[in-house]
């Protein structure tokens, strides 16, 4: 990240602060919807961040270590607000139009196989869905990881372990119920 617009930022510099906001929010909006699997409850995390962000930003000791701290807060904001929402029923998602979808059967699977995912994706828990978006979709090593969770190295691998075990068996239930399903049809 840009160590001087941190530093600009950190001593109350709003220019400084909309310009890092502007570099940061589209990463930090994307993790904390991996997470939270909702936009809107993502936004609402992002804004809280960004709040955040702005208030404890003078009190970062290592400007460097910026990004990794984002990551930290929207990730512990995404987790928070994942124990606070208690969302009833499956959120149905509208795909684009795609004409191309119509000659193309391998884009159903592909589309098939996406929605699965995410189902097992949804049966995780926050806290295991934060440390595979932070793993897999930001490509974040282990003791990068452990730094952003606030965990030893050793804990986060743990975490990482099961998180992958748990949605792994989620994918074989949501297979095994579907054809279950079929058998009956």
């Amino acid at each position: 990240m840009h160590r001087d617009l941190v530093e600009r930022a950190a001593e109350g510099d709003q220019e400084a602060y909309a310009a890092l906001t502007g570099l940061s929010a589209d990463r930090l909006f994307a993790v904390a919807h991996r997470i939270l699997r909702d936009w809107h409850l993502a936004e609402d995390a992002l804004q809280h961040t960004l709040v955040t962000i702005w208030n404890e930003l003078p009190r970062l000791r290592d400007p460097d270590r910026f990004e990794a701290w984002t990551y930290r807060l929207i990730a512990r904001e995404s987790v928070a607000a994942a124990r606070r929402e208690s969302r009833g029923g499956p959120v149905v998602r509208l795909l684009a139009d795609d004409a191309d979808a119509l000659v193309a059967p391998d884009r159903y699977r592909a589309v098939a196989d996406r929605d699965q995912l995410q189902r097992g994706f949804r049966r995780l828990r926050p806290a295991q869905r934060a440390v595979l978006v932070l793993h897999y979709y930001v490509g974040l090593p282990l003791a990068e990881i452990a730094d952003v969770l606030g965990t030893p190295v050793g804990t986060a691998g743990s975490r990482l372990h099961y998180a992958v075990r748990a949605l792994r068996a989620a994918l074989e239930a949501d297979e095994r119920s579907t054809a279950a399903k079929e058998r009956l049809a």
